[in-house]
């Protein structure tokens, strides 16, 4: 899933992205994302994310907190978001679905 990059717009590629990854909101030069998981399908998300950011040279925020894992992608020192963190993102929703299916 990736919303097509227009040369002369990165707010609107952006907005379209966002649009294709219903439940991520932007936070300033963030993308977030709040997801309810048990704790074993807290691990095996988690797993799947450091594979394929180690991939992608991205650091997210994976947090646990009341029954959710909490994923923030995108750097707090202002730079804009990546194409990158877009692409992790829609990896991070296919790998929920997974988790959440087979457990």
């Amino acid at each position: 899933m990736r919303a097509r990059k227009r040369r002369n717009s990165d707010s609107d590629y952006l907005s379209d992205a966002l649009t294709l990854l219903s439940g991520w909101t932007r936070d300033g030069v963030q993308l977030r994302r709040e997801l309810a998981c048990d704790d074993s399908q807290h691990a095996a998300l988690t797993e799947r994310i450091k594979v394929a950011a180690d991939t992608l040279h991205i650091r997210p925020t994976i947090r646990r907190s009341d029954g959710h894992t909490q994923i923030c992608l995108g750097q707090q020192d202002g730079t804009d978001i990546t194409d990158g963190e877009v692409t992790l993102a829609a990896r991070i929703e296919d790998f929920y679905r997974t988790v959440v299916e087979t457990t």
